[in-house]
């Protein structure tokens, strides 16, 4: 069976998926905050609330394969300004936590915020420059983390990465191969929790939680993910069809 089948079909790219529109915003971002540390620019899916919610979520669960806060371990997968990961802090997440943004400037905004968040050493988070879908993975995967993270967490990074017209390796849209990407960051019994404003609740399942009877492609993990949970969002009602806006999503990698 072919791997990519049932799955939903691609969106058209827009500059959204490419480097250089993150480059360009973030450089502008970076100067902003530079020139008021009020301003740590953009949190993306505000209007919806998402980054409390995911917190919520998170802080909500009940799993007795997890790590308490203070020991969890967080990666988040295109950072931005840092927003999430400081969030969960304040929230008593005290684990490891690093993230990761293939923008520069966008880890330099995130350093700089969190500079001016003046962190005690034991809060503090890490930043570093890392392509999601093209570094290496043991630049993340290093001592202690070399079983894969706790928690991995993407806010609007697979959104951006499905609008890139780029090509991987073997042919592919950048989309095709992030999967796999997250699978191997994931520690077995860890989570992977995905907000999107592009893709539905289902839409991300079929991206990610593939039924057991697919074999894994060559050169993926052969692990998988299922369905661990899912944020609610206030819903709306349009021509006799109900949805939301956004879309977070929870998987277990089994």
């Amino acid at each position: 069976m072919s791997p990519t089948e049932n799955r939903p079909a691609h969106l058209e790219p827009s500059e959204l998926g490419t480097k250089e529109y993150w480059v360009k915003l973030y450089t502008k971002e970076l100067a902003n905050h530079a020139a008021d540390p009020s301003d740590i620019g953009t949190v993306w899916f505000d209007d919806s609330d998402a980054e409390a919610k995911m917190v919520a979520f998170l802080c909500g669960l009940a799993d007795a394969d997890m790590p308490a806060r203070h020991a969890a371990s967080l990666l988040d997968l295109g950072c931005g300004n840092g927003s999430l990961l400081f969030a969960l802090r304040d929230e008593g997440w005290t684990g490891r936590a690093l993230g990761v943004d293939y923008s520069p400037q966008s880890v330099a905004l995130a350093r700089q915020v969190a500079a001016s968040k003046d962190l005690s050493a034991a809060a503090a988070v890490e930043f570093g420059e890392w392509d999601v879908v093209g570094g290496p993975v043991d630049a993340v995967l290093g001592a202690p983390q070399r079983q894969g993270w706790d928690v991995v967490l993407d806010k609007g990074t697979f959104d951006a990465i499905s609008l890139s017209d780029d090509r991987d390796a073997r042919g592919r849209r950048l989309c095709e191969g992030y999967r796999a990407r997250v699978l191997r960051l994931v520690r077995p019994g860890g989570l992977f929790l995905v907000t999107s404003c592009n893709w539905t609740d289902d839409e991300l399942t079929a991206w990610f939680a593939r039924g057991d009877e697919r074999p894994a492609p060559a050169g993926e993990d052969g692990g998988g993910f299922e369905v661990a949970g899912r944020v609610q969002y206030r819903s709306f009602s349009f021509g006799g069809a109900k949805g939301q806006t956004i879309s977070t999503m929870c998987f277990k990698k089994m």
